[in-house]
């Protein structure tokens, strides 16, 4: 039997209506299709939520949604994995010129 691949999952901008204005009391709803692409993840990988936030929070939240039971853990610790999925991410491909660039010019899909 073959080991599952594990996702990280960032939390904000990928599963909530995250927009820029963070309030450590109100996790914003959850995003349009979130929970269909969670149910398909799951079918083959490992998912674990990555997130800055209070970890009982988020996972008050992945319960309010009917989606904790999709995740193996909710942490705020990078843990080795084959992806980490986040709307903050950069993907490096080996020129660092390129990433620079990147960096300049990133926009998160929210703005």
């Amino acid at each position: 039997m073959q080991k599952r691949k594990t996702i990280l999952i960032d939390l904000d901008g990928v599963l909530n209506n995250y927009d820029g204005k963070y309030d450590e009391n109100n996790l914003p709803d959850i995003r349009l299709g979130a929970r269909e692409f969670i149910e398909e993840l799951n079918k083959d990988y490992d998912l674990i939520l990555f997130t800055t936030r209070n970890s009982l929070e988020a996972s008050r939240w992945l319960m309010e949604n009917k989606m904790d039971k999709y995740y193996k853990d909710v942490t705020n610790v990078k843990t080795p994995a084959y992806i980490y999925l986040d709307d903050r991410a950069i993907k490096f491909s080996g020129d660092y010129q390129n990433t620079i660039k990147q960096i300049e010019d990133f926009k998160v899909h929210w703005k």
